[in-house]
């Protein structure tokens, strides 16, 4: 079966492209590559340069390729800029999802894996997080996601769409080939193993007096390769199933203070930080309960160790961003 990977030269996207090749999978990224990477792509799929928010060509793509089942990555994801400038995220992560989905349903595609977010939860009301739990989120990324969901809700409850929703908390870590290269970088761990090369002066924290016993946020950090078996397992199920929703995490949370010291362990650089004040729209704590994809699917995390995820990170960087 050819899969239709958008997004599929991000990192996520580019990552869980090269697996479904591994998988047996014939694959076709999509990517406008505003923030992709040519380069990302892995040899053996068929790259096609565009943007969702050109229905001709998605019309074109699906007429000329026999595409099974699409894997949705195409996003922007930077909270602190959905902050600044709402409209473009409900543009870009909204309007375009239907965008996609429209055409799907024009040529009768009806299987889809959707890259969805934490963010959904907003400030949870308990520690870990599961799928039922209320959807609130603080930020318009959040809400961005949440609208696509609900769109999958009454697509799969009037049509018999069939999709996955896999809600994933704070993606990290590298393969041998590919790793996070955001322009500009606004993920903890990157930002700072950049430090650690001498690229940054240092790292800097955001906000020290939260409800957490150091005062700096936490967050659940799952391996990457991890996050990829779950979007090929998920892609499976939907043979048979038609709704799926999962929270993809490995259920321990770490405080920014408590990424910082791994990152020194692994790095053997001190990495300097620095305390600035909170930024809008970052709750507290999330960690996730992924007790139902597991029990559900099987799925166990193979790297669940901060310091084997830092480090993974961290070679990538010196080989690729030297």
């Amino acid at each position: 079966m050819r899969v239709l990977v958008t997004g599929g030269a991000g990192y996520i996207g580019s990552i869980v492209a090269a697996e479904l090749l591994g998988a047996g999978y014939e694959v076709t990224v999509l990517d406008n590559l505003s923030r992709g990477h040519r380069a990302a792509v892995p040899e053996g799929a068929a790259f096609v340069e565009t943007d969702l928010a050109d229905r001709q060509a998605l019309d074109r793509l699906f007429r000329e390729q026999a595409i099974g089942a699409v894997l949705h990555f195409a996003a922007f994801i930077e909270v602190g800029e959905s902050m600044n400038d709402p409209a473009v995220f409900f543009r870009n992560n909204s309007a375009n999802t239907l965008q996609l989905l429209e055409a799907m349903l024009a040529h009768g595609v009806d299987r889809f894996v959707f890259s969805s977010t934490a963010a959904l939860y907003g400030n949870p009301r308990r520690v870990p997080i599961v799928e039922d739990d209320p959807l609130t989120p603080t930020n318009p990324y959040g809400e961005s996601k949440l609208i696509a969901e609900r769109m999958l809700f009454w697509l799969h409850d009037r049509l018999g769409f069939r999709y996955a929703s896999l809600r994933y908390f704070n993606a990290a870590g590298a393969t041998a080939t590919r790793g996070e290269n955001h322009q500009p970088e606004s993920h903890l761990i990157p930002r700072i193993l950049q430090v650690a090369q001498g690229r940054a002066q240092d790292i800097k924290i955001f906000g020290d007096d939260y409800p957490t016993p150091d005062g700096t946020c936490v967050r659940d950090y799952v391996h990457v390769l991890d996050l990829a078996s779950a979007h090929v397992l998920a892609l499976q199920a939907l043979e048979e199933r038609g709704r799926l929703i999962y929270n993809l995490g490995n259920g321990c949370g770490f405080s920014v203070r408590e990424v910082i010291d791994a990152a020194r362990r692994v790095t053997g650089h001190p990495i300097p930080a620095s305390v600035h004040q909170r930024r809008p729209g970052d709750p507290a704590t999330l960690v996730a309960s992924s007790e139902k994809i597991r029990g559900e699917l099987g799925w166990q995390p193979r790297h669940p160790g901060l310091d084997a995820i830092i480090g993974s990170a961290w070679e990538w960087m010196r080989r690729a961003l030297a």
